[in-house]
């Protein structure tokens, strides 16, 4: 079995359990394509059998997210289940908006210090968690767009932010209070889509079983947004490189009208990349 399932990953589990319990149900390796918080639901793309080998393949995907941010307060994770920490004013619909333009592009921003980033070999939350003192290196990433949508409360505002692989949306509340000279964390996050992936054709983790997951299973060419090659020349397949009249780039490759899986042609050689049949 091999393919994608674009699972809706609920609020209050972590990404690694809804791995975990697809792997149970299909009996097959699996690995998602993107982690998403424990506080945050929505598109979780899970790589099921040979489909992980194309984990890097999806680090630069665009996501779009529903996010909710509160001002006037902040917490030590920077979302809702974080210790609340008050101070600092509420900004006016108006003046957020204008805030919003130095945020996008490419940017630099701080991950959170609990986070999964790496420092010296320890994830950063377990060093938080105890209390050490470490420092995290910005980053550079890509924000498309960031759009005030909504006021949903008194000190609540929605957004929609559209980003590449790596940014933190608990880093752009932080960032964009800081700017606002105030104070602020997230309290909801809803990812609406991850490249192709998207929420509307997403199903339910609760609604998966191990009858119907292959209904489900998406067919790993379907995913990929390069162009089809279809090449006669078995040697190919042996690891040699053969001539083609296409571009030079990269492909999908098939084998007699079957996926064999990526080749990249260069100065008119086609050479097969990574097998995922």
């Amino acid at each position: 079995m091999t393919g994608f399932l674009n699972v809706y990953k609920p609020a209050g589990m972590s990404s690694a359990a809804v791995v975990n319990r697809v792997k149970r149900l299909v009996k097959t390796p699996c690995g998602h394509m993107g982690t998403l918080d424990p506080l945050a639901e929505g598109v979780l793309p899970v790589g099921v059998g040979n489909a992980t080998r194309l984990f890097d393949y999806f680090l630069q995907k665009r996501k779009r997210y529903t996010a909710r941010f509160r001002f006037g307060a902040t917490t030590d994770t920077l979302d809702a289940e974080g210790e609340v920490i008050v101070g600092g004013r509420v900004p006016p619909f108006d003046e957020i908006g204008r805030a919003l333009p130095a945020f996008i592009g490419e940017i630099e921003q701080i991950p959170p210090r609990y986070s999964a980033v790496s420092v010296g070999g320890r994830r950063g939350y377990d060093l938080a968690r105890a209390g050490a003192e470490f420092e995290l290196a910005p980053k550079k990433v890509i924000v498309d767009e960031f759009r005030l949508t909504a006021q949903t409360a008194p000190d609540e505002y929605e957004f929609t932010i559209v980003c590449g692989g790596g940014t933190y949306v608990r880093s752009l509340v932080r960032d964009l209070a800081a700017a606002l000279g105030t104070k602020g964390y997230m309290t909801f996050l809803r990812r609406d889509a991850s490249g192709v992936f998207t929420a509307e054709t997403a199903v339910a983790l609760d609604a998966l079983n191990a009858e119907n997951a292959m209904q489900y299973l998406i067919p790993t060419d379907m995913v990929l947004p390069f162009p089809a090659l279809d090449v006669q020349d078995g040697r190919i397949f042996q690891g040699v490189r053969v001539p083609v009249e296409v571009a030079d780039g990269q492909y999908k490759l098939y084998r007699g009208g079957e996926f064999y899986g990526l080749a990249r042609v260069e100065e008119g050689l086609a050479h097969a990349e990574k097998k995922l049949c």
